[in-house]
C-alpha cells in the first residue's frame, strides 16, 4: 500500500523560493515516472515537471529555469525546487507517480506567492 506524503508548501513572497517533497511511503520499487502538477482556482490541472527513473526531466515552459525537479530513489522521494516564484505560481501542487498500471496522486499542498 503506497501513500504519497507531500510537504514543503506554504506562503512565500514573490521572488522567493520553496522546496516541495513527496515521499512514496510503503513502496518497494522505483516508479517509472514521478512528477508534480498544479491547479489554480478556476483553472485546469497542468503539468509542472516530471522525472523518469533514469533521470530524464520534463518541465513546463513557463517554469523552465525557475523550477527544478529531482528524485532520490533510495528514499522513493521526488522534490521540486521552486525559485524566483511569481504570484502566478499560486496553486495547489499535486504529487504524481506512475508505474505500469499504477497512477497515484497526492492530496495536494497549497503554495501561495504574495506580491
Amino acid at each position: 500500500q503506497v501513500q504519497l506524503v507531500e510537504s514543503g508548501g506554504g506562503l512565500v513572497q514573490a521572488g522567493g523560493s520553496l522546496r516541495l517533497s513527496c515521499a512514496a511511503s510503503g513502496s518497494i520499487f522505483r516508479f517509472n515516472v514521478m512528477g508534480w502538477y498544479r491547479q489554480a482556482p478556476g483553472k485546469q490541472r497542468e503539468l509542472v515537471a516530471t522525472v523518469t527513473s533514469g533521470g530524464s526531466t520534463n518541465t513546463a515552459d513557463s517554469m523552465k529555469g525557475r523550477f527544478t525537479i529531482s528524485r532520490d530513489n533510495t528514499r522513493n522521494t521526488v522534490y521540486l525546487q521552486m525559485n524566483s516564484l511569481k504570484p502566478e505560481d499560486t496553486a495547489v501542487y499535486y504529487c504524481n507517480v506512475k508505474h505500469n498500471n499504477i497512477n497515484l496522486w497526492g492530496q495536494g499542498t497549497q503554495v501561495t506567492v504574495s506580491s
